[in-house]
């Protein structure tokens, strides 16, 4: 067993604090990785302090993960030492139902392994980021190039892939229009993604407050959601509406913005869930490929 560093969260109440445990020794397909930098998903929040129910402690958050290789199992090929390397949400799946087959692990239907506040298909707990190294069965790694900064990289392992899957699911790019509700972390990501998809890209807030970012990153529009005016301006107007936020809103208003055959994506988990339905929104919409629920109009 290898002795690991980490941060963890005794408790709901509980600070996150140093501690100490063991991972596996790196089996034959697995890739160790020396952990240089791991961000702080909202994820991370709602799972330590049990906001969506449960939460298993002492727990390890952390699941936008990137480091380096420093050792790879003897069978384990896609990698060498030293590359520069990404876990995201899951850690394993059983690759062996329809969709695993077809790519979609995410969907698992027997259930992916996450990367924290999960157990392994033989009950192990998986502990996060938020500690030196990790080890990951190889398929389940990513390629980071080298031309990108570790530390700017690890909000696309959650955040960045939680928007991306939609954008390209429902082909955002030119000749469509976006609009991305909210400009949180997740709302940043989509703006960004979104411009660079080549998409007409709208901000939907509830203030102005945010202008100024929003057209930073790439937002060709920008309006207020407490301004009336707002719905009237873009009615049947949107080909995608991507919902960031995790309050509670008039979806009529919204969809009252699309346009026939237009879709409306939700991708914020409120604080306050059950279990059993934080569990399923997280594992489809935090790592998906193709996004969690949406409505079509």
């Amino acid at each position: 067993m290898l002795k690991t560093k980490g941060y963890a969260a005794a408790s709901a109440t509980s600070p996150i604090a140093p501690f100490a445990f063991e991972r596996r020794e790196p089996r034959e397909k697995d890739v160790l990785i020396e952990i240089l930098f791991c961000g702080i998903c909202h994820s991370d929040i709602h799972q330590a302090r049990d906001g969506w129910g449960g939460s298993i402690f002492p727990m390890v958050p952390g699941h936008e993960i990137v480091g380096v290789v420093k050792q790879i199992g003897s069978k384990a090929s896609r990698y060498k030492v030293g590359d520069h390397v990404g876990v995201g949400c899951f850690v394993d799946s059983c690759r062996e139902c329809e969709y695993c087959q077809r790519g979609l692990n995410q969907y698992c239907a027997k259930g992916v392994v996450l990367t924290y506040n999960g157990k392994e298909y033989d009950g192990t707990l998986t502990y996060g980021g938020y500690s030196d190294k990790i080890v990951v069965n190889e398929d389940y790694v990513l390629r980071i190039p080298k031309n990108l900064p570790l530390n700017a990289t690890v909000p696309l392992l959650c955040a960045g892939i939680t928007l991306y899957s939609p954008l390209k699911h429902w082909e955002a790019g030119r000749g469509k229009r976006v609009a991305i509700v909210g400009l949180g972390g997740l709302g940043h990501m989509g703006v960004k993604l979104s411009h660079a998809l080549g998409a007409e890209t709208t901000v939907l807030s509830q203030s102005l407050k945010k202008k100024e970012d929003g057209k930073r990153l790439g937002a060709d529009q920008f309006f207020a959601t407490s301004d009336p005016a707002t719905f009237t301006k873009f009615k049947g107007y949107f080909d995608l509406i991507i919902n960031t936020v995790a309050a509670k809103i008039d979806w009529n208003e919204y969809l009252g913005l699309l346009r026939v055959d237009g879709t409306m994506v939700n991708v914020g988990v409120p604080g306050r869930r059950s279990a059993a339905s934080a569990r399923r929104r997280k594992c489809s919409t935090s790592a998906a490929s193709t996004t969690s629920s949406a409505i079509s109009k």
